[in-house]
């Protein structure tokens, strides 16, 4: 018969693994991270797409009805990112990719006057990670979808910031319910080292420390740097 003691030490290996893990970040950039639970939520995310080939048996599978299960030439499917980015292939043009309305040119117009008016969360929660994705395929809007998405990060930064300093002890949810999840992260990074900061400043703490955020980007930076 086991005792409690023997119980405390069998679970001793596993409570010590669960201090230690911390949850990984999302990624930024032409590849996920599948270590990151918010890029894998992400990569479900679902694109517009046609089948520049015939797919043999797969018509089913795609949710299409088609005779001898073939999937035909010229089908227009929406098919998950992770999905999308298999089946794409720079040379044997097996699948061709259009832009989400989001990111089409009549939207880049939108966010170039006045990005800090549009409600990112309802138009897609990973505006930034998803549209970084769509860099994989080859169209020849990617040159202007890059410079939109960065532009739209600078412009709602620093206004993003400003909220998460200024509003500290009131209701922010409707401000918070308009941003991607990547703004979101920011907002609470902001409101925290805030926080920290005054704790600190009435003696409440005895050292500053840096954020998640300024660590997990030293990490990648040493990592590019070795690769």
């Amino acid at each position: 018969m086991r005792t409690d003691a023997d119980c405390a030490r069998s679970r001793a290996p596993f409570s010590g693994m669960a201090e230690a893990y911390a949850p990984v970040e999302a990624g930024l950039g032409p590849e996920e991270s599948f270590l990151s639970l918010e890029d894998v939520v992400m990569s479900q995310e679902r694109l517009p797409c046609r089948a520049e080939a015939a797919f043999p048996r797969l018509a089913a599978l795609l949710g299409k009805a088609a005779p001898n299960d073939a999937l035909p030439q010229g089908t227009k499917l929406e098919l998950p990112l992770w999905l999308a980015k298999g089946l794409y292939d720079h040379k044997r043009r097996i699948l061709s990719v259009e832009l989400p309305k989001v990111y089409k040119e009549s939207w880049r117009t939108v966010f170039s006057a006045d990005a800090n008016v549009v409600d990112l969360h309802k138009l897609g929660p990973y505006y930034y990670g998803f549209g970084s994705q769509l860099l994989n395929f080859d169209s020849p809007e990617n040159t202007e979808l890059a410079q939109t998405i960065l532009q739209t990060f600078i412009g709602r930064f620093r206004r993003i910031m400003d909220s998460s300093q200024n509003a500290f002890n009131e209701d922010t949810s409707s401000l918070v319910s308009r941003l991607d999840e990547l703004e979101r992260g920011l907002f609470q990074a902001g409101q925290k080292g805030l926080h920290d900061f005054q704790r600190w400043e009435m003696g409440q703490a005895s050292q500053i420390t840096a954020s998640s955020l300024v660590q997990n980007y030293k990490k990648r930076k040493f990592s590019d740097l070795d690769g």
